[in-house]
């Protein structure tokens, strides 16, 4: 008798034992209304269960079943969208996606320019303890003078195992060359070749036009020069060809020839970079803003970038929510938030500018097997907003916290 309670026992102990390779114990979190993303509508008293990082269900409280020994997270009160996606953005360093985190963006497209750190960080991120920013890379921005020196280029960089290149076509208000379409043909065509997608720098409507003739399959900024036609339009719906309008890279070409109203928002100046802040606010810098001509010019710029988001989108064309974050005075995380905001202040209703910035930006990159929407499968990527944003898209900026695989990010 002893030696089989003994080993009944030791059966027991065995059962209940994760195992290595088990699953972990699940979470659930309970009582939020839940914007998955999709375009279904929002569900109230909402749970989501979590499991090794993704999701493994989300829907009304009733219909949902908490498995035993799950980890309880009451989000009570709140409203929970996808983690943001930032489909034009730039990382310098592992420590920015950590940036990035805080404000609510969970994926980064970084196109161009990333050092060795940031690929390592890219090859560590399909893990289930990730509590910080994914990021994707593009590599060297490419800057060939001649079609052979294209190809050698595409070879170097997509050896380099790059989630897609990057090449710009744009003379900077004319203060410098712009590559030629022979050069960029034969960058697209090697491109193409090896398999890997295109998205390209641009400011030009003339040059947008020529470029998806050319084959590029990503807009990366807007068409900032004149207002988008018929012609651009047809073209880029045929292609399937996502535009990304970065507005707020325009803002900050003229922002700081005063000190900006977001400078005195606490939640901003919580996360962000304090030596960027410092430099923005000299006197000396400021004016050479006012003075800047350059400034001015993408001051109108900007108001054309809205005309064309606002056509575009009407028009049924793809928008992924990009801002060019990453340089100095565009602040990662909190410029992502803006640009939602500023979105709609073009005429996106807050559900269109939502969608740009997680289902739609995660279709754009190619990313939407695994993130953009709360829904079983895909990794377990959200943010927890105190206010709904649909009511009010300014409620973006009010994160009571965010998550990643899962896991509540350090803020």
């Amino acid at each position: 008798m002893p030696m089989i309670r003994t080993t009944v026992a030791l059966l027991v102990l065995l059962a209940s034992a994760p195992l290595a390779g088990q699953s972990s114990p699940a979470k659930a979190f309970t009582g939020a209304t839940l914007i998955d993303g999709t375009e279904r509508a929002p569900v109230p008293n909402a749970t989501i269960i979590v499991r090794d990082g993704r999701i493994v269900a989300a829907g009304p409280a009733g219909t949902v079943d908490i498995p035993n020994g799950a980890q309880r997270v009451s989000i009570a009160g709140k409203a929970v969208i996808p983690g943001i996606i930032n489909a034009h953005g730039h990382v310098n360093d592992p420590k920015d996606l950590r940036t990035y985190a805080a404000y609510g963006v969970t994926t980064v497209f970084s196109l161009g320019g990333e050092p060795a750190s940031v690929f390592a960080a890219r090859g560590e991120q399909n893990t289930a303890a990730l509590d910080r920013a994914r990021v994707f890379v593009a590599g060297p921005v490419l800057d060939p003078k001649t079609p052979d020196d294209a190809r050698k280029q595409v070879a170097d960089v997509t050896a380099q195992k790059v989630d897609i290149v990057k090449i710009r076509v744009d003379d900077n208000l004319g203060t410098t060359p712009k590559m030629t379409p022979e050069v960029y043909r034969a960058v697209i065509d090697e491109a193409h070749k090896r398999g890997f997608r295109v998205a390209t720098h641009l400011f030009y409507l003339a040059d947008a036009k020529a470029l998806l003739a050319a084959g590029s399959d990503f807009v990366a900024h807007s068409v900032r020069d004149a207002d988008v036609d018929a012609d651009f339009i047809s073209a880029i719906k045929r292609r399937g060809v996502c535009y990304s309008p970065t507005l707020m890279r325009e803002v900050s070409t003229f922002v700081y020839e005063s000190t900006p109203d977001f400078f005195a928002d606490p939640f901003f100046l919580a996360h962000a970079n304090a030596e960027w802040v410092a430099t923005l606010e000299e006197p000396a810098r400021q004016q050479a803003m006012r003075a800047s001509k350059s400034a001015q010019q993408y001051k109108a710029a900007l108001e054309v970038a809205k005309r064309n988001l606002k056509k575009l989108s009407d028009a049924g064309v793809p928008i992924a929510m990009g801002t060019d974050t990453g340089p100095t005075g565009r602040f990662q995380g909190y410029f992502e938030l803006m640009e939602i905001e500023m979105m709609v202040k073009a005429g996106l209703t807050p559900r269109q500018a939502l969608a740009s910035a997680t289902r739609v930006a995660a279709r754009c990159m190619k990313l939407d097997r695994e993130l953009g929407t709360i829904e079983p499968g895909k990794w377990a990527d959200f943010v927890v907003l105190d206010a709904n944003p649909l009511t009010d898209i300014a409620n973006v900026r009010r994160i009571a916290s965010v998550y990643i695989a899962g896991n509540q990010v350090p803020r």
